[in-house]
């Protein structure tokens, strides 16, 4: 393990995750854990991994998101 994927492991497993608030009663969603990187995965197959993002990266996309709706 490079020390790059040592800390990217460490932030997974310490930083808090949740869903949406517009998750199915099941959870069938994506799952976030936001704060200096922001991790994306996928709540009925984490074992797939995460994505990561800088944090202003993830504020311009829900920014987007959020237009897109109205």
């Amino acid at each position: 393990m490079t020390e790059q994927e040592a800390i990217e492991t460490s932030l997974v497993h310490t930083t808090p995750w949740h869903t949406s608030s517009y998750s199915a009663e099941r959870g069938e969603c994506v799952e976030v854990s936001e704060g200096p990187v922001t991790w994306v995965r996928d709540t009925k197959h984490r074992e797939l991994g995460v994505l990561c993002f800088a944090a202003d990266e993830w504020h311009a996309f829900l920014g987007t998101a959020k237009d897109d709706l109205h």
